[in-house]
């Protein structure tokens, strides 16, 4: 379970056997069924998960009850209420599992460890908060700028691993269409 991690680390970063046991030495797993959570709002968001097998989603659920899913993670991707966990507050998103998941956790505090004894891993997670940064200001431009057509083809060519396997409700709802349209707009296209 740890190489799968590994290779994600190292493609970015050089690291020593060592610094490898260190790493995977301070990863606590954890399995999460279909429909279950990770993290629901209010809670303390202590941990990142890395990962390994499965699919999840994390949405915002409104004041009247309306969900808005935010992102979705599959294998080699990262998950948490991330601004509850920089930020140190209560979470205000959920978490759920879409497929039976296993994950790897690293806590804020042993992370910030990690940083002092191998600064290596500052960099490591620079680039992935940069890169998720950027994918977050393109997915916003892409709605302002783009038809419900050219967001959902360009979703399936971001995401070919994604479309397959999260059901189309789910897909619409990250979109911000209704599912018929993207019914209607799959059908056009097939």
């Amino acid at each position: 379970m740890h190489k799968e991690i590994l290779k994600h680390v190292t493609s970015k970063i050089n690291l020593s056997k060592d610094e490898q046991r260190e790493f995977t030495g301070v990863l606590s797993e954890k399995r999460i069924s279909k429909k279950e959570f990770l993290i629901k709002p209010g809670q303390a968001v202590d941990y990142e998960y890395y990962v390994v097998k499965g699919c999840l989603k994390a949405f915002y659920l409104d004041e009247n009850g309306n969900k808005h899913i935010i992102q979705f993670a599959v294998e080699d991707w990262w998950i948490s209420d991330f601004e509850a966990f920089f930020g140190n507050y209560p979470a205000q998103l959920y978490v759920e599992a879409i497929e039976d998941s296993v994950l790897l956790g690293i806590h804020r505090d042993t992370l910030e460890t990690l940083y002092k004894r191998i600064p290596k891993f500052e960099r490591f997670f620079r680039i992935k908060t940069t890169n998720a940064f950027v994918a977050l200001r393109s997915r916003i431009l892409s709605s302002l700028q783009k038809n419900n057509k050219e967001r959902y083809l360009e979703f399936c060519q971001t995401y070919p691993q994604i479309e397959k396997r999260v059901p189309n409700y789910h897909i619409a709802n990250y979109l911000g269409i209704k599912p018929e349209s993207l019914s209607r707009l799959r059908k056009e296209l097939s």
